[in-house]
């Protein structure tokens, strides 16, 4: 407790940006619940871009919607 998984089209992310990335997230989200890093578990989820409508998007944000805290601008 607490899980973040960060769904994304595939994209180059070195191993440093990659760390620097669940290093904030980890900050985040400890501060935010009071816990402690060693209970955060984070992935990265590469999606394909032809599959994101049907994978994440119809799925997660629009029939979950009441979940969302910052919905998609565009």
């Amino acid at each position: 407790m607490p899980h973040v998984n960060v769904k994304h089209f595939p994209a180059p992310l070195a191993q440093e940006r990659a760390a620097e990335l669940v290093t904030a997230i980890t900050e985040a989200v400890t501060r935010a619940f009071g816990c402690e890093p060693g209970v955060v578990s984070i992935a990265l989820e590469p999606v394909d871009p032809r599959a994101w409508q049907d994978e994440v998007y119809a799925p997660e944000i629009v029939e979950r919607g009441h979940l969302l805290h910052k919905t998609p601008s565009y």
